[in-house]
């Protein structure tokens, strides 16, 4: 099938969010749409899904215009779509999921006929090597396992047209690299897919053309033989530095001591946590590496007091904190920004001036005789909207209408907007495009060289490398070791997989 946009026009009120953008999409090939954070990609692919209706242009299947009041629409014609944040219910098996919305009856009685649904599922599942086991419940899934049954779900209807918008955002780099080999599968049977990226190194991984978006126009096409520097000048309209330039770091005396900290879940007794001890000092920056899964997540929230420890203390400039309620450990100067912005970063409800000084609304200057300081709020936000480069139409615009990316930079911008003795950032760039993964890694190494001590967590090994003054390495719930960031990536990666911990036994 081929999926043709001519001059497709969307506007929410003053703002264009696309302007004019054509794009031809062929059977057989992976078309990569790039661009940053709010450069109107998904919008885009919201308009040729039915879910926004365009201001203007024309969507042409096998060259014949098309008009769709709604995804059943999209989805009878064979367009697929798989959303950055999935569109499955949590309690429903993958047999139900994949059928929602398409219930197949049986007999008198119209049965649900869900035999056919695993059957369906199970028949896509083995084609393509998903491993995905019709009677399991998608909250007991992995992230990576959930989207393949949204995958599953749009080709259970004949989908010729997928388009996937993000999709390794959320994912661990082993779920990356399985994404990949799956999008190569479905090209070579013939699908035509739309990837919605600003991944480099995906786009040059998998893709077979890309066209670039900048703000809600179409700037340039580029084949994958670009190098990544010319790429992200085409995304963000200037030159753009791959590499973090900083200087040796100048540490000083312990900020943050963890000792002997250990984490069980109550309900399971598994042990996440497992006697972690480690120091950050004033001044440095401690990257923690690992497979997602092996303990870092409840590390950030244990310091934080998100998770109650088991045993052991942390300490905060000698001073410890372990007990202490969460207002207390931000108020004692550390700086938090989660792993899942959505559910624990933002309140989607409330504007981006109030997720601005969500642990800051009481205090001066921002608070005056007992309430909010209105004015000074908004000038606040629109001083960091613009500093953060937050993509919005307004700072009384509600978070929920951000993209990811741009719920982060609020995050960031909230958490960075204090003086800090320690910041904690899991996944800090997860979601930005190159630019403003940029100006996040000069950040932070501003917090440092004022004197912060700084505990990144990230799953990019890019990243860690970029950041780190010394690498932990975790494995089980353990820190297996910590060293230099000189350290090569093939005997990190035997660390992360637990190889230092066998030679030990």
């Amino acid at each position: 099938m081929k999926l043709e946009l001519r001059g497709i026009t969307k506007r929410f009120g003053d703002f264009t969010a696309n302007d004019s953008i054509d794009l031809v999409v062929e059977s057989g090939t992976v078309h990569a749409l790039l661009g940053e954070n709010g450069a109107g990609k998904s919008t885009l692919m919201n308009v040729l899904f039915g879910l926004y209706d365009a201001d203007g242009g024309q969507i042409l299947l096998d060259d014949e215009p098309v008009v769709f009041v709604g995804p059943g629409d999209a989805m009878a014609a064979g367009i697929g779509m798989v959303h950055q944040h999935f569109m499955l219910v949590p309690v429903f098996t993958v047999a139900e999921s994949v059928m929602l919305g398409h219930e197949e009856v049986r007999g008198p009685a119209k049965l649900l006929d869900l035999d056919a649904a695993r059957a369906r599922v199970k028949e896509i599942s083995d084609r393509f090597g998903f491993h995905i086991d019709p009677d399991a419940t998608i909250e007991n899934l992995s992230v990576g396992a959930q989207q393949r049954v949204e995958i599953i779900k749009a080709l259970s209807q004949d989908a010729k047209v997928l388009i996937l918008d993000e999709p390794t955002a959320v994912l661990t780099p082993q779920e990356t690299d399985e994404l990949l080999e799956i999008i190569g599968q479905l090209r070579d049977a013939g699908t035509a897919v739309v990837l919605i990226t600003h991944k480099l190194r995906e786009v040059k991984a998998i893709a077979d053309h890309i066209t670039v978006i900048r703000r809600g126009k179409v700037v340039g096409t580029a084949e994958p033989t670009a190098s990544q520097e010319e790429l992200a000048s085409l995304m963000v309209g200037r030159d753009v530095s791959m590499t973090v330039s900083k200087d040796a770091a100048q540490p000083g005396d312990p900020m943050l001591e963890v000792e002997n900290l250990s984490v069980v879940d109550e309900a399971t007794s598994i042990k996440h946590l497992d006697s972690v001890s480690f120091e950050v000092r004033r001044g440095e920056i401690l990257a923690v590496a690992g497979v997602q899964g092996n303990g870092q997540t409840e590390l950030a929230e244990a310091i934080l007091g998100i998770v109650a420890a088991a045993e052991g203390n942390v300490k905060l400039d000698g001073e410890v904190i372990t007990g202490r309620s969460i207002r207390q450990a931000l108020d004692a100067g550390i700086g938090f920004v989660p792993e899942d912005r959505t559910e624990d970063g933002v309140v989607a409800d409330f504007t981006i001036t109030n997720n601005l000084i969500l642990d800051l609304y009481d205090k001066a200057p921002y608070s005056k005789a007992g309430a909010i300081d209105r004015r000074y709020a908004s000038q606040n936000a629109a001083e960091q909207v613009e500093r953060f480069d937050v993509r919005t139409t307004s700072s009384e615009a509600l978070a929920g209408s951000l993209s990811g990316g741009n719920q982060q930079k609020v995050v960031l911008a909230r958490e960075l907007a204090r003086d800090l003795k320690l910041l904690i950032a899991s996944q800090p760039t997860r979601g930005l495009d190159v630019g403003s993964i940029e100006f996040v890694h000069k950040r932070i190494i501003e917090e440092r060289d004022k004197g912060a001590a700084v505990l990144i967590v990230s799953s990019e090994l890019d990243e860690v490398y970029a950041l780190a003054d010394r690498i932990a390495v975790m494995y089980h719930g353990r820190i297996v070791d910590i060293v230099s960031p000189d350290t090569d990536r093939d005997t990190l990666g035997l660390m992360m997989a637990g190889a230092h911990e066998e030679e030990a036994a």
